[in-house]
């Protein structure tokens, strides 16, 4: 029987084993998205499809989800150059404009109810509140990992350490994933109508 040595450095490159299963996550989220798209897409050829204006309100909450985005972004920059006051402030920052995204959402589901769109009336409506609400209950799993960040930053002593970053990491490419799915979801929902 042989012995082999194990070289450190041939793993050094591999993705860290959390990163790779948020990865798995997203894949199984856009698999469901998709379906949501594809079925959206097959339901309006059929006809019997209400037509209605996208409120102003998505598009704020848009706005709001990209400025939360960069700045999730720079408060990790932040905290990996070790610039604890500004780390901590736009991480509360981003924690504020996540919500703020929600309550955006809700201002426009309410928008379109009042105009008729509603989840019974017609097929179109129901499409709609399903898949912008199943995006906004992803968001508010990513504001509740700010939330667990927000608390890490303000209970822990501050220091960088491998285990911090990869947390903070996963944090952050999930937000950022929200974020882009959003796009793609708004795109959709313009350019199918």
């Amino acid at each position: 029987m042989s012995t082999q040595t194990i070289n450190p450095l041939r793993f050094r490159n591999r993705i860290h084993p959390q990163l790779f299963a948020l990865y798995i996550a997203f894949g199984s989220i856009m698999m469901m998205f998709g379906a949501l798209t594809s079925a959206y897409i097959v339901k309006h050829a059929q006809g019997d499809w209400l037509e209605y204006t996208m409120p102003g309100q998505f598009y704020i909450s848009t706005a709001i989800l990209l400025l939360s985005s960069v700045t999730l972004h720079f408060s990790y920059r932040n905290f990996i150059g070790q610039k604890e006051r500004p780390y901590k402030l736009l991480l509360l920052i981003s924690f504020v404009l996540g919500l703020t995204f929600v309550v955006f959402q809700y201002q426009g589901w309410v928008a379109l109810f009042e105009v008729g769109v509603d989840f019974k009336a017609n097929v179109s409506g129901s499409f709609l509140y399903l898949i912008t609400g199943l995006h906004a209950l992803h968001i508010l799993g990513g504001v509740a990992a700010i939330t667990v960040a927000i608390i890490s930053a303000y209970t822990l002593p501050f220091v960088v350490t491998e285990k911090r970053k990869k947390g903070f990491k996963l944090v952050l490419h999930y937000w950022h994933f929200v974020d882009l799915l959003w796009i793609y979801l708004l795109a959709f929902l313009l350019l199918v109508k």
